[in-house]
């Protein structure tokens, strides 16, 4: 499980700049055990350093998302969210109506993989898993 320590360490090994906003945003992406709007993320981080500004929050998702340090979670409403990916590879159980996301563990989609990197001559390296159903409180 990554920490801040861990995140921090591994952005500056990239070759980034760790600035007191980058570690506000990591601090509350890390807050959350599940998913968070950037905007969820944005309130958070302002309780670390009051002076984050919602572009340095999209702009620090987005470069932890390539770096493969947070995970975006795509709504079947266009928008999006953001969890670490400290807790390694999972997928997401959206309700349609109320917005709530559940992770799951566990999927066998080798077969699946295999039979896709045969047909295309594609490697694939990774994947997303996102169903959307109406959750117990909706039903």
């Amino acid at each position: 499980m990554s920490t801040e320590h861990e995140m921090v360490r591994q952005l500056s090994q990239a070759g980034y700049r760790v600035t007191r906003a980058r570690r506000a945003v990591i601090r509350a992406l890390l807050d959350d055990d599940g998913y968070s709007t950037p905007a969820q993320i944005h309130a958070r981080a302002r309780s670390h350093d009051p002076g984050v500004g919602l572009v340095s929050v999209y702009r620090t998702l987005d470069l932890l998302s390539s770096l493969r340090l947070a995970r975006r979670i795509h709504t079947e409403d266009g928008c999006h969210g953001y969890a670490s990916a400290s807790r390694g590879h999972r997928h997401h159980l959206l309700c349609r109506r109320c917005g709530a996301a559940v992770e799951f563990e566990g999927c066998d989609l080798s077969p699946l993989l295999r039979r896709v990197e045969s047909e295309t001559g594609y490697a694939v390296e990774e994947h997303l898993l996102e169903l959307v159903g109406l959750c117990p409180a909706c039903r």
